[in-house]
């Protein structure tokens, strides 16, 4: 099949859409693929309702701005659509679709992603498979990390025989572990570059540290990092995710946006050091497109390269996931395991969205819902 993939981060970059010609199983090709930047408006739109659901916390009425998050995001995920659709010069025969992140709390199966999927179908003639995460969280798995089935099946397209592990860097960093015996093991390390961002918009200097050139130029606060490499979630064990939002930081007040940048990307380097130190032998690990952050990670862990150096195209990682998530959700094959996420049994998942024809022509109005509840800027 000819699919489509979407994905929106929490890096609210944009929507990032990809075509892959998949079975599910193997990679047959790669199609076109597109980031739509969100809109200063858009991006607005979107921080309003993060900072509610981070309020609401998933008690009571969901927040009114949800509806509006969902506009902007399907907004955006159609202009990324036309661009992709026209490169392909053909429609999709089927699309996955993640949705916004704005809330994480899988330890009360709760996992929102934001998005008006049935808008989605009916706009571009497709089915669109949406909800991934839902049944893995209904079935006592943490919902996350999703992608690492597809991460097996770049590897074997690849050639690379275990143990080999991606390292995904985005709001948060979550890795995939294969064995050689083709095993998975994947959970949240820790924070990544969401955090870096946060403190970069802060100080009013721009989305991200770019090139970590703030970083670059600051003092890791020794004293800090080894408050936040204490946290109790480094010391859990087992499939386990994280919130953007779950790590404070209040104390980057008292210090310059670059010593908080150096010591924010010290910290996100010392996570994915110790998570693959839990490991269940040394794998071949990724690094990112920022240098100081590879360089970092290359002085603790060894050998790093880049997915881009590999022939793959990071930035679209997690979109082409989707795509590939979004057939083997019709084949009935597994999202999620209990080495990835937790879950006691390889669990199939997601929801499947037709387009409607109109009333006038047809009076079936199957998965009408409008708002859908249901994130990695890639190695």
């Amino acid at each position: 099949m000819l699919v489509l993939g979407f994905m929106s981060g929490t890096s609210l970059d944009g929507v990032d859409a990809a075509m892959v010609e998949t079975d599910g199983e193997r990679i047959h090709a790669f199609g076109p693929a597109y980031l739509a930047p969100f809109t200063d408006a858009e991006r607005a739109t979107i921080e309003r309702g993060t900072a509610d659901a981070l309020a609401w916390n998933g008690f009571g009425d969901a927040p009114p701005s949800f509806e509006g998050v969902a506009a902007a995001v399907l907004d955006a995920h159609l202009r990324a659509a036309e661009r992709v659709i026209a490169a392909a010069e053909r429609r999709p025969d089927l699309i996955g679709f993640h949705g916004q992140t704005v809330l994480h709390r899988p330890e009360r199966q709760l996992s929102v992603q934001l998005g008006d999927v049935q808008a989605l179908a009916d706009a571009l003639h497709t089915p669109v498979v949406g909800q991934m995460r839902q049944d893995d969280l209904a079935a006592g798995g943490q919902g996350a990390p999703l992608v690492p089935a597809y991460h097996a099946a770049l590897a074997d397209r690849l050639g690379l025989a275990g143990p080999v592990a991606f390292l995904n860097l985005g709001g948060v960093a979550n890795l995939t572990f294969i064995g050689a015996d083709g095993g998975l093991v994947a959970f949240d390390t820790g924070p990544a570059n969401g955090l870096i961002d946060q403190v970069v918009q802060a100080h009013g200097a721009g989305r991200y540290d770019d090139g970590g050139r703030f970083a670059a130029a600051g003092r890791v606060e020794v004293t800090v990092l080894a408050e936040l490499i204490s946290h109790d979630y480094f010391r859990a064990q087992g499939a386990k995710s994280l919130d953007r939002y779950d790590f404070p930081l209040d104390w980057t007040m008292a210090c310059s946006l670059e010593d908080a940048a150096a010591t924010l990307t010290a910290f996100t380097a010392d996570s994915v050091a110790l998570a693959a130190s839990s490991l269940p032998a040394v794998p071949k690990l990724w690094g990112c497109h920022n240098p100081v952050l590879l360089q970092a990670l290359r002085d603790r862990l060894g050998v790093c390269e880049t997915a881009d150096a590999l022939g793959l195209r990071s930035d679209f990682i997690e979109a082409e996931a989707m795509a590939f998530l979004a057939v083997r959700s019709q084949r009935g094959l597994p999202l999620t395991y209990p080495g990835t996420t937790g879950v006691a049994a390889p669990l199939s998942g997601g929801t499947l969205w037709r387009p409607r024809i109109s009333s006038a022509e047809d009076g079936d109005q199957s998965n009408t819902g409008t708002l859908q509840f249901r994130d990695y800027v890639v190695i």
